[in-house]
C-alpha cells in the first residue's frame, strides 16, 4: 500500500490507526449488518455514537459542565453568522482582532448584523505576526470579542490568550484545535471545522458556556440557533453522520496516544525540526515572527514564484504532497497536523536540503 506524507492544510491527512478502523467497520458496524453511512441517526447504535463522542470530547479538552458541545454543519465559514446572531444581542457590538484571512471573513460577515470594528490587525503587514492586545483593546460594551486562534494561510498562531475581561471570547480553532492543551474556562465559546484536525470534512465542532445560548436573535434561522442544536442534542435534522462517526475514532485515538500533553509534545518536535533549519540557512525565508510562528501550518518561500512552484511539483513526485501555498499568498505551506508522523518532517526537510543544492543560483534570501 502505498501512502504519501499529505501536507495539505485541509481535508488533511488522518491517523493511519483510525483510517484502518474505519475500513474494518466501513461494511458492518459491530453487530449492526449496516455501514454508519446507512444508518439511520435515530437508531440507539448511532445515538451511542454520537454520545461517546461528546464525552470523549469533553474528556479530552477538559471542558467544563457548564459548557454545551454541538456537532453542526457547515463549516466553520456558516459560523461566521451564527455567531452574530447568536451572540451580538445586548449592545449589538463586537470586536474582531484580524490576524489572517479567515478572521477578516469573520469580520466582513458580522458587520451585516451590528456595530463591528477591528480591534487590533496585522494586515498592513501581511500578517506576519498576531497583533497584541490587553483589555484597553476592546471596546467595554462588546457583546463579544472574536479571534482565528491560528492562521492556516499565513501561518501564525495566537502566543496568548486575549484578556477580554467579562467580554465573551470566541475562537476560530479550525487548524488547530486537539493539537495542545487549552483552558476552555477563558473562551465564551470555541468552534472548529473538523477536516484539518479531527475528521473528513462535513461536521463542525461548537464548544459554548451554556449563558450564552437562548438569546439568539429573532432572525436567526433555526438551523443556526444553538440553543435549539443543543436542546436537541445535534439531532435537530440529520447531522453529518459519518464525519461524527470519524470524530469519535480520532478522539480515542488521541487518548491511546496519552491525550493533549502528549499530542503537544509531538508536534512542537515535528515544529521545532522543520523551523530549526529553516533558521540554520538562507535558501528559504519563514515570514511569520518567530513569536507567532503556528505548530499546525509552516510557510516558507525562496524569494522566486516560479521556483516556489517547481519546489511543490518536485517534492509531489517524491512523495510529499500539497506543499503549494495558499493561492493568495504563493509560497510553499507545510501543514504538520496531528496526523503527520514525525518520518513525513524528516522527509520535507531532506528534500528542502536537496532542492536548495540542485538549485543553487536562485533563490536566495539573505538573512
Amino acid at each position: 500500500m502505498k501512502r504519501v506524507f499529505n501536507f495539505s492544510a485541509g481535508p488533511s491527512m488522518l491517523p493511519l490507526p483510525v483510517l484502518e478502523k474505519a475500513a474494518s467497520e466501513l461494511v458492518s458496524y459491530g453487530d449492526t449488518g449496516m455501514s454508519v453511512m446507512e444508518m439511520s441517526h435515530r437508531t440507539a447504535a448511532y445515538e451511542a455514537i454520537i454520545g461517546d463522542a461528546q464525552k470523549l470530547l469533553r474528556e479530552i479538552m477538559k471542558i467544563p459542565d457548564n459548557y454545551k458541545i454541538l456537532f453542526l454543519q457547515g463549516g466553520a465559514s456558516t459560523q461566521f453568522a451564527a455567531v452574530p446572531l447568536n451572540l451580538m444581542n445586548g449592545s449589538g457590538k463586537a470586536d474582531y482582532i484580524v490576524s489572517g484571512q479567515f478572521s477578516g471573513k469573520a469580520y466582513d460577515e458580522a458587520k451585516k448584523y451590528g456595530d463591528v470594528v477591528i480591534a487590533a490587525t496585522s494586515k498592513p503587514d501581511n500578517f506576519t505576526y498576531v497583533p497584541k492586545t490587553d483589555r484597553s483593546s476592546f471596546r467595554p460594551d462588546a457583546d463579544y470579542v472574536h479571534i482565528c486562534y491560528n492562521n492556516t494561510i499565513f501561518g501564525s498562531k495566537f502566543p496568548y490568550i486575549p484578556d477580554t475581561g467579562d467580554i465573551p471570547l470566541v475562537a476560530d480553532m479550525s487548524s488547530c484545535i486537539l493539537s495542545e492543551p487549552v483552558d476552555v474556562s477563558k473562551f465564551g465559546m470555541i468552534y472548529a471545522g473538523a477536516q484539518k484536525n479531527v475528521a473528513p470534512a462535513g461536521v463542525t465542532i461548537v464548544i459554548i458556556r451554556e449563558d450564552l445560548m437562548g438569546k439568539a436573535r429573532p432572525e436567526t434561522p433555526t438551523m443556526l440557533d444553538y440553543k435549539i442544536m443543543a436542546d436537541n442534542d445535534s439531532m435537530y435534522n440529520t447531522p453529518p453522520c459519518y464525519s461524527i462517526y470519524m470524530a469519535k475514532l480520532v478522539f480515542e485515538w488521541i487518548i491511546e496516544l496519552g491525550g493533549l500533553d502528549v499530542m503537544k509534545q509531538m508536534n512542537e518536535k515535528k515544529a521545532n525540526l522543520l523551523y530549526d533549519y529553516l533558521d540554520s540557512q538562507s535558501y528559504y525565508t519563514a515570514p511569520v515572527q518567530k513569536e507567532s510562528r503556528s505548530v499546525m501550518n509552516v510557510t516558507f518561500v525562496t524569494g522566486d514564484d516560479a521556483l516556489d512552484k517547481k519546489f511543490a511539483s518536485e517534492a509531489k513526485k517524491v512523495g510529499l504532497d500539497t506543499l503549494a501555498g495558499h493561492r493568495s499568498v504563493g509560497g510553499m505551506r507545510a501543514s504538520i497536523y496531528n496526523a503527520m508522523p514525525y518520518e513525513g518532517v524528516e522527509a520535507l526537510v531532506a528534500f528542502m536540503k536537496d532542492f536548495a543544492e540542485k538549485y543553487p543560483s536562485v533563490g536566495k534570501n539573505p538573512k
